[in-house]
């Protein structure tokens, strides 16, 4: 009895240590190897946007900029996000989520409404002229991309208050733009009002 029970302690210790050593190194180890083969590293590492060598942020994740002087806003805008503490924002992208209103809620249709009469406010455009992902939040709450209609209505406030070309601006749009033949053709905002920044 003494021996069987000595017998299946070793063993247990054996498989304990062979799966500590494989599982909790060896998996670890390879995993991360492979995360440093070249095209799968800035992947691995959340696909992020660095500028003179530091990080501005992540090529996934849209963060709606705040413009310091809201009459003079230089930023390209993301889509609103339901955690934002107004109707457009900022959200806080440490709490994504979508809203969970349903299309027949008084609330999101107020909120909708609100949103297109600031929206229309801002890029000076008649309330009916913005399009619907510019009033309506994305599932996560902070998807960087918008469609390539909404970029277009910003286009001319980013032109005059950063003084750029309106041409130059539509110019960097379309460099940020991807999409196509079989998915839809979106704008990531973030990348784009980086490559904004740097045209200045």
């Amino acid at each position: 009895m003494k021996n069987t029970l000595l017998r299946q302690a070793l063993a247990g210790m054996r498989l304990l240590l062979v799966a500590t050593v494989v599982l909790g190194v060896a998996y670890p180890l390879a995993i991360w190897g492979i995360s440093r083969i070249p095209g799968l590293q800035a992947n691995a590492e959340g696909s992020q946007i660095v500028v003179d060598g530091r990080v501005v942020g992540s090529s996934l994740i849209g963060i709606d900029p705040v413009p310091a002087d809201p009459a003079n806003d230089p930023y390209f805008h993301t889509r609103p996000a339901a955690s934002a503490e107004g109707n457009l924002g900022p959200g806080d992208p440490a709490s994504t989520g979508g809203s969970n209103y349903g299309g027949a809620s008084e609330d999101l249709l107020a909120a909708v409404q609100e949103r297109r009469g600031a929206i229309a406010a801002r890029e000076g455009v008649r309330p009916e002229q913005v399009p619907t992902d510019a009033v309506t939040a994305s599932a996560s709450g902070v998807d960087p991309d918008i469609s390539p209609a909404y970029a277009e209505l910003q286009v001319p406030r980013v032109a005059r208050v950063t003084g750029l070309p309106l041409d130059e601006v539509r110019r960097l749009v379309a460099e940020n733009t991807s999409g196509g033949v079989i998915a839809e053709r979106v704008v990531n905002v973030t990348t784009l009002n980086v490559a904004i920044n740097r045209a200045r």
